[in-house]
């Protein structure tokens, strides 16, 4: 497999993307996309729509989704699983346990936002997802750009969302290696997803590649719509010294509100192993 634009992590309504999973698909389309995976958060409910608007584009298309993952000292990390079978029932129950608990933290961040005047939060994040299952701090974000408390998305993050912020709670997501073994166990390929955009200390960094890479995990997205030229070279660097297989990605959740539109992202350097290599 040679893909020419592949785009290895979004996300659709079925998670906190603002496009259904077939719109979605038509825009990777029309944007050159050759190889496209839908990751929605902890969700593959996706997957089929997305899979046959690709087949009908005439797009290679990669089982994928995200799933949150608790790390160190209140971190959360982000785990893609790639070119997995949907079907597998150790993933399904897997993400589904995962799920299960964003509900609850939904009505803690609601509670949280009250206290510094934003009322309503609960009810109007819902308006932003088809599943109350799903509710994520995204729909939370929309909510309070609508209520013109922020002018956008990464500002309600950075005042409100963001470990810290009057709007944070922490919550216990899967462990690092639960998540590698249930896409593993579904024949799929494990990910670290976007590492720039983690809060950790160099210390920590190289702490967690270790053990993504002992507990199983195969590949990291060197490119990320969220990445800079300085951190892909970075992140290069450390696909060459632990074997990872390397990913490019946009992480694209809907115009307006994403580092970069689907499919518009650098290269890999040409040295790299690319992660769609393990399809041929």
């Amino acid at each position: 497999m040679n893909p020419q634009n592949p785009d290895l992590h979004c996300h659709s309504t079925v998670s906190d993307g603002l496009m259904c999973p077939a719109a979605l698909v038509e825009r990777a389309h029309a944007n050159g996309v050759d190889l496209l995976a839908l990751t929605d958060h902890d969700e593959i409910g996706g997957l089929d729509e997305a899979a046959q608007a690709a087949e009908a584009a005439g797009m290679r298309f990669v089982n994928g989704t995200e799933i949150s993952v608790s790390w160190g000292d209140d971190q959360t990390v982000h785990i893609v699983g790639l070119g997995f079978d949907r079907k597998n029932a150790a993933l399904a129950a897997g993400l589904a346990r995962v799920r299960g608990g964003r509900d609850a933290r939904a009505g803690r961040i609601a509670a949280e936002l009250a206290k510094v005047g934003i009322d309503g939060a609960y009810e109007g994040a819902l308006k932003y997802v088809g599943n109350p299952a799903l509710v994520s701090r995204s729909h939370f974000a929309r909510y309070i750009v609508e209520r013109g408390f922020a002018r956008d998305v990464k500002t309600v993050f950075d005042h409100w969302l963001a470990k810290g912020k009057p709007g944070y709670v922490s919550h216990v997501w899967a462990e690092l290696g639960e998540a590698i073994g249930w896409i593993g166990a579904a024949g799929g390929i494990a990910v670290l997803a976007h590492p720039g955009r983690y809060r950790l200390t160099p210390a920590q960094r190289r702490e967690l590649y270790v053990a993504f890479k002992e507990l199983g995990g195969r590949g990291i997205e060197v490119v990320s719509g969220s990445h800079n030229a300085d951190e892909i070279r970075e992140f290069a660097g450390i696909a060459r010294e632990f074997g990872f297989l390397a990913s490019r990605a946009s992480d694209f959740h809907g115009p307006g509100e994403s580092f970069i539109d689907i499919g518009r992202m650098a290269q890999l350097p040409p040295d790299l192993k690319p992660v769609w290599e393990e399809w041929d």
